[in-house]
């Protein structure tokens, strides 16, 4: 699905916030205290997220004059990522990013191009785990600092197409989807009545993140919220993670997915456009599919089965980077505690069905969740939802495992067993650097 949204105890949405080179310059890393001034921001180009960073700008310019916050989209790209490493690498930059991936951060920290938080902002670690509470904890890089503001979480469900169901002769209402089995068998039904044209289509390219939207929402449920890589070796070489790898296996096999790059939106355009039942999203799916298709959504499916909405789950989290080339980090960092005050996290929730990353989650939403009934699976989920590990060569060891999962997986042949036993033993070889 979307990245630019772009998997605790957490709230979430996803939008883009950063700086150009007019803006950039030494500041707090060069030798001098953090300095005030004008900044500018990149946004998402999610029509709700938009909403919410322009009120947002809105409401502190008029309260801060002189620090005046002026705001567009993020450039286009192949994905947020890329734009930002090529920024860094050209030494513009933006002050603040409300669209950072967790996964990208060691990377960009390696370059260089965030601030140390915890070395920069005498309240910045009081701040993040007042918010956040313990959930902070996981985005804590390997050399003990915050380089990230946890900001928002998506907890990742399952949604289908309550027409093609029907049409398929399946429960459109109570649609039996919690084992892998049962995935299997609704992708047979839907293939056999020509219902759809495929049961899934995760985003099929090479790009590594998209192991983001496949198999680690499916893994994380199924290995009870294990992460990719723990203790600094691979850990999907586990039965959880061979059943996982099998069913994706069996699923591009039988023809139930596509191993194709959609010629559309390859993150939601399948599902919302009805080409395939099944879709994996966060709560910004219900933005992307209303109007479009009936759906349904009910907890991600596992070897055993899914047992409710506390199934674990990817958080999909979107933080805030604070980049070093940004000229007035005082003002960035003011702006991103305005930004995540209750007033505006509570706006951020109204605005987009997301959930801003706070430890108060449950009664900050109470009033949302009773007048929106769609988003309380999502809301009870964010509790179980797990992100990506904060590792040294993060970047390398997905590419990695996307490397075997497109010889293995995608082409449906191959003996998963020994090819992924390959994959984890160089991902250990990275991830101890």
């Amino acid at each position: 699905m979307r990245r630019q949204y772009s998997r605790v105890t957490v709230l979430a949405t996803a939008a883009v916030l950063v700086l150009p080179l007019s803006a950039c310059g030494s500041g707090s890393g060069s030798g001098g205290e953090p300095t005030s001034g004008p900044i500018e921001i990149w946004y998402s180009t999610n029509q709700q997220e938009q909403a919410w960073a322009k009120a947002t700008v809105a409401a502190w310019n008029t309260r801060h004059p002189d620090e005046k916050v002026t705001a567009k989209a993020v450039p286009s790209g192949k994905s947020t990522e890329d734009v930002l490493t090529a920024a860094i690498t050209a030494g513009n930059t933006p002050c603040l990013v409300y669209n950072t991936a967790p996964a990208a951060v060691p990377a960009f920290q390696k370059q260089g191009g965030l601030v140390d938080l915890s070395k920069t902002f005498d309240d910045a670690e009081s701040f993040i785990e007042k918010r956040s509470g313990a959930v902070a904890e996981g985005f804590r890089s390997p050399d003990g600092s915050l380089h990230q503001v946890p900001w928002k979480t998506n907890p990742f469900m399952l949604y289908y197409n309550k027409d093609v169901f029907a049409k398929a002769g399946l429960d459109p209402e109570k649609p039996q989807l919690s084992t892998y089995e049962d995935v299997l068998a609704a992708a047979e039904a839907i293939k056999k009545s020509n219902a759809a044209k495929f049961a899934l289509y995760p985003p099929a390219t090479s790009d590594s993140t998209n192991a983001l939207f496949d198999f680690y929402p499916l893994y994380l449920a199924n290995s009870k919220g294990t992460q990719l890589v723990k203790d600094g070796k691979a850990t999907f070489t586990s039965p959880a993670g061979q059943q996982t790898l099998a069913f994706w296996q069996r699923m591009y096999a039988r023809g139930y997915s596509s191993p194709e790059a959609y010629s559309g939106d390859m993150w939601a355009g399948p599902f919302a456009d009805g080409v395939a039942a099944m879709g994996i999203a966060g709560p910004w799916g219900k933005g992307q599919f209303d109007g479009k298709v009936d759906y349904g959504v009910v907890p991600l499916p596992t070897a055993a089965g899914a047992a409710d909405s506390g199934t674990p789950t990817f958080a999909d989290s979107k933080n805030v980077g604070l980049f070093s080339s940004c000229a007035n980090k005082q003002t960035a960092w003011d702006f991103t505690k305005f930004s995540m005050s209750e007033e505006m996290d509570t706006a951020l929730l109204e605005k987009t069905g997301q959930f801003p990353t706070r430890s108060d989650v449950a009664s900050a939403a109470a009033p949302f969740l009773k007048d929106n009934p769609f988003y309380r699976p999502f809301a009870d989920a964010v509790p179980h939802a797990v992100d990506v590990p904060n590792i040294a060569g993060s970047t390398e060891v997905w590419k990695t495992f996307r490397a075997g999962w497109e010889e293995t997986v995608l082409t449906g042949k191959g003996d998963v067993k020994a090819a992924f036993g390959k994959v984890a033993r160089e991902i250990d070889d990275q991830a101890a650097g």
